[in-house]
């Protein structure tokens, strides 16, 4: 297929013009359809999975265990047809049907790597954890003053603002913590802390000067203000059963949330099915002038057009589409003078884990089924390279009883065994990491050169693993974390390396950096193309590194922020 597009002025191009077009309906991708329809501009959302509709397509969402023909489990010849999939935490009977199947769309693993995908109108927000801190100044400041990426072109104060906007508008629940390592917010009341982990948090907030036990955060309305009930939404009932879609809107999704709002405003089209071959640009206009699309059932190539186009595939998917958007001018992918597209890709490292015990309080227990979970935020290099390794950690726990008190002799059969199931179990603990890893410009995705796949675009290759920066920071948080839990009281302490392939964290961020410098990075401060100024990424793709928080409400931010300035560039006619 031609890389230019030829423009003829005919009434089939002009129904498929549009003032902006949007690919992916994920976390992002609806927040820029949000944002471009607030904005009056007429809006293209393209998604290449099926259509689901808030309420009316979440067929498991009410269902008890015993209406599932397997009680929730998944069969056998399920689990080994899928065996990358299987491994992420929430694919299973009640939830299948949004998980993107491992042979349904392939993709070459020249490293292990797990890539976990939703293909559908929402993407991946009607299944992601919902764990949304704001990134602090150090997270920002890091690569320039460590040296081990390209400076980010901006600064947290520069983002504070967008992270409010957004904050607000989707709910995230909270403490006002005060500590410069994870800023605060605008919050709604947060969830609490059972017993166990409010005497294990202050024993370690006691103990130590640097370190800091929170309760997470979460995208979760706990108490919805008046933006939240315009929206339609209701407070999270805590039944832990989100990857089936949420009835009640009470966690933030694109179904829920930013996509009717945008559909209310009258200016929002939304094409499913709609599987993004390749950004069209134009020689003689020095710009991009549409996108190309191939429909997922019936195989037909349809040019859509627009005067700015933001690309929100999630991560891998953006690589792909901007690798492929190949033209005369851009022979190596979009924008790719620089050579760097599809290099730098970084995840979060989730190998370190330290589960224990705690003697706790047998007569006492907890009810609901909380969100969310403690969590310290960074305590290393963080204000200046004091380790062996570069950058840190962020450590969540979370304390629990399980059910009866096995003993796995064989004794409790029958009667017994039904009785012990009444009883609550001794309290346990249970720690994970989530390590910033390092990019690097060989932890890279590129297309294939001799596979396809049945939309005639190239597979993507994904050349992605750990390093001995993330071998030594895994093990400083297992010593640090069996140190922190036996000073808070905790016993029978273990320590285990997971050795989970990269991508389970379902993280993934890089490969179309954000820079000064169009030599070293892609996009600019605005998340804007340096070579293709009305060509916008603002998912995981446009990161520089990944901090040690959770990225996806910063991708939120920095896509209102980018649709503000395309808006406002539009107006002054620079795009």
């Amino acid at each position: 297929m031609p890389g230019d597009s030829v423009n003829i002025n005919n009434k089939a191009t002009a129904a498929n013009t549009y003032d902006a077009i949007v690919i992916g309906s994920g976390i992002s991708g609806g927040w820029a359809a949000k944002e471009f329809c607030d904005h009056g501009l007429k809006t293209l959302v393209l998604e290449r999975g099926r259509n689901v509709v808030h309420l009316k397509d979440y067929p498991t969402a009410t269902m008890n265990p015993w209406d599932f023909p397997h009680r929730e489990q998944l069969p056998l010849s399920v689990t080994e047809k899928n065996p990358i999939v299987n491994r992420c935490y929430a694919f299973n009977e009640t939830s299948q049907h949004f998980f993107v199947k491992d042979d349904e769309h392939p993709y070459i693993q020249e490293k292990p790597y797990d890539w976990i995908r939703g293909y559908q109108v929402g993407g991946k927000s009607l299944l992601w954890a919902r764990q949304t801190q704001r990134w602090s100044k150090y997270d920002f400041e890091g690569p320039g003053r460590d040296g081990y990426a390209v400076e980010w072109p901006l600064s947290y104060d520069e983002l504070a603002p967008w992270y409010s906007h957004v904050e607000h508008f989707a709910g995230i629940s909270g403490n006002f913590d005060g500590l410069d390592t994870l800023p605060d917010g605008d919050f709604l009341p947060a969830w609490e802390m059972n017993c166990v982990e409010t005497d294990i948090s202050a024993k370690i907030n006691a103990h130590y000067k640097d370190r800091h036990v929170v309760q997470g955060r979460c995208a979760h309305l706990t108490k919805p203000r008046e933006i939240h009930i315009q929206q339609g939404r209701n407070p999270c009932q805590a039944r832990s059963e989100c990857e089936r879609g949420c009835p009640f809107g009470g966690y933030f999704s694109s179904n829920s949330t930013t996509l009717p709002w945008a559909a209310k405003t009258g200016n929002l089209s939304i094409r499913p099915d709609s599987v993004v071959h390749s950004v069209i640009y134009d020689e003689n206009k020095k710009k991009a002038t549409g996108v190309r699309v191939i429909d997922a059932h019936t195989k037909e190539e349809t040019l859509y057009y627009a005067k700015v186009i933001f690309v929100n595939a999630a991560c891998l998917n953006s690589n792909l589409i901007l690798l492929n958007s190949v033209s005369a001018r851009f022979p190596n992918g979009l924008g790719n003078d620089c050579g760097l597209l599809g290099k730098y890709v970084c995840f979060h490292n989730y190998r370190g884990t330290v589960n224990a015990s705690y003697e706790g309080p047998m007569d006492k227990y907890y009810y609901g089924r909380r969100p969310t979970q403690p969590m310290m935020p960074n305590f290393r290099n963080v204000h200046k390279q004091e380790m062996d390794f570069l950058r840190g950690y962020m450590v969540f726990f979370g304390a629990g009883r399980g059910t009866g008190n096995f003993t796995g002799n064989g004794e409790e059969l029958g009667a017994a065994f039904k009785e012990n199931l009444t009883e609550a179990g001794p309290w346990y603990v249970s720690s994970q990491m989530q390590g910033e890893t390092i990019p690097k410009e060989s932890n890279h995705v590129r297309l294939s050169k001799d596979k396809k796949d049945a939309w005639g675009i190239p597979e993507l290759v994904v050349s992605v693993d750990y390093d001995e920066n993330d071998v030594k920071s895994m093990k400083d948080y297992m010593q640090q974390t069996s140190e922190m839990l036996e000073m808070g009281g905790c016993k029978n302490i273990q320590q285990r390396d997971t050795h989970q392939s990269p991508g389970l964290d379902i993280h993934e961020m890089g490969g179309c950096r954000m820079g000064k410098d169009p030599k070293t990075s892609l996009l600019n401060k605005f998340n804007q193309f340096h070579l293709c100024r009305n060509v916008f990424v603002t998912d995981g793709a446009a990161m520089v590194s990944t901090s040690t928080q959770n990225p996806s409400l910063t991708f939120m931010a920095f896509t209102a922020r980018a649709v503000d300035h395309a808006v406002s560039e539009l107006k002054k006619g620079n795009l």
